[in-house]
């Protein structure tokens, strides 16, 4: 018969730290997001010659593991330049880039699926940049980002368990903490992922419900 140590605080502790999973992506989508969109507007608007400099950047944080870029990110802020930032902040502002890089592309590539004939048809009505922006792109090109960014957000969510490296207690480092104690790895580690999919799949169910009633519009 099965037979396991963990007990109801274990799972409160568990719990906590799937909290500070969700806080962690959540700030780091939000700023993530505007960022992204900024970028992405930009890149569109200014031409690819313009934005090179942007784009050179944005493919840093692209291609560099993010495992790196949280080390690299901690070591610089506090042992260069010497500032007492908590490493929940120094987390949350390495996935924001990590996110603004990704959602850059999702927005350009959303923008650049509008047709220009509709656009030139909403100038010649006189509407303004602004007003074709807001009433004709962003409906259309919403449509086609979306499903992409609900996979960024919820593949950001899994790369959040790389923030242990600057002391964020979330759920995989509880896990590991527990696993420590309890010695009984493989059960914790499917909580763990029973932890992930309680959290990640309702964020997957309502992207995939807006995409349908959108397509269906």
């Amino acid at each position: 018969m099965f037979d396991t140590a963990l007990t109801t605080n274990d799972l409160i502790f568990l719990a906590k730290g799937a909290g500070m999973t969700l806080i962690v992506t959540g700030i780091s989508v939000f700023f993530g997001t505007i960022l992204g969109i900024v970028f992405g507007v930009f890149r569109y608007q200014v031409g690819p010659w313009w934005a090179a400099p942007l784009t050179f950047v944005l493919d840093i944080f692209r291609s560099i593991p993010l495992l790196i870029q949280l080390v690299l990110a901690n070591a610089f802020v506090t042992t260069i330049i010497g500032w007492r930032i908590s490493g929940f902040a120094i987390a949350c502002g390495v996935l924001s880039l990590y996110t603004a890089a990704y959602c850059a592309e999702i927005v350009r590539g959303g923008i650049e699926s509008v047709p220009q004939t509709l656009r030139r048809a909403a100038r010649s009505l006189g509407m303004t940049w602004g007003q074709d922006m807001t009433s004709i792109v962003l409906p259309l090109a919403t449509r086609v980002a979306l499903p992409s960014w609900i996979g960024l957000a919820l593949g950001v969510m899994k790369d959040s368990a790389l923030v242990f490296i600057v002391q964020v207690v979330e759920l995989l480092k509880s896990t590991q903490i527990l696993i420590t104690r309890l010695q009984e790895p493989l059960f914790l580690l499917m909580i763990c992922g029973l932890f992930y999919f309680l959290i990640s799949f309702p964020i997957a169910r309502f992207g995939g419900y807006l995409e349908k009633r959108w397509s269906n519009d």
